[in-house]
């Protein structure tokens, strides 16, 4: 591994348990306009940003609705389940305090939309650790393409290959690849299933950000050397 000097992560499902949230919102929604939410929506929506699968609901479920009306919808929806709801994951907020006295640069890279992610930030209080939020809608293409991971780089001034990157889902572990960073594939019960998938694509798995500190709350010696 190259010497780290930024971790960028992907929100849902990596620093906090909201995934089960994102399929009980596709249910109820769906269900106003008379449609069962299919088994594999989930997959097929991967890694898309807020606003492509915006554009899948509406071409594939025929939604009358505009796209900005279905997005508004969607974050009317989600706020207050992010605001009260959804906690961090294990180790979290102990990893990014430890990465902070590392002078280890931190900045998320989501496929959820900007309004959100500054909820859910700001709700539980880590806002202060990220020196870059980047949303997939500000850029080309959602992952897998490694487009949104290659903008956090640049606006955290460093190069890919100093960057690791933490994924919960294969989409999003393949983008991190494909923009030549390391890519630590992290546990998350949504995507159980998925494990031996995402242990094999990725270059690390961890159960939890805890196993990455020691006792004492650091960095675990090698982690990131």
């Amino acid at each position: 591994m190259n010497k780290i000097k930024a971790v960028i992560f992907d929100l849902d499902g990596t620093l906090v348990d909201s995934m089960w949230m994102w399929k009980a919102i596709d249910v109820e929604y769906l269900g106003r306009y008379g449609y069962q939410c299919p088994e594999t929506l989930q997959r097929e929506i991967e890694g898309m940003s807020f606003s492509e699968t915006a554009v899948y609901f509406k071409n594939h479920f025929a939604i009358p609705q505009s796209l900005e009306e279905i997005k508004a919808e969607w974050v009317r929806m989600a706020i207050d389940k992010y605001r009260q709801e959804v906690p961090l994951k294990k180790g979290v907020f102990a990893f990014l305090k430890a990465l902070k006295s590392c002078n280890i640069k931190a900045g998320i890279a989501t496929s959820n939309g900007r309004e959100l992610a500054d909820a859910v930030l700001n709700a539980l209080g880590i806002q202060e650790y990220f020196q870059t939020v980047i949303v997939g809608c500000q850029v080309a293409a959602g992952k897998p393409a490694p487009d949104v991971y290659l903008e956090a780089a640049k606006r955290l001034q460093v190069l890919p290959e100093e960057c690791a990157v933490f994924e919960d889902l294969p989409a999003g572990i393949l983008a991190g690849k494909r923009a030549g960073m390391t890519v630590f594939a992290v546990e998350d019960d949504f995507s159980r299933d998925l494990r031996e998938e995402k242990a094999g694509l990725a270059h690390y798995f961890i159960e939890d950000f805890a196993q990455l500190l020691d006792r004492d709350g650091n960095l675990r010696n090698g982690v990131f050397a």
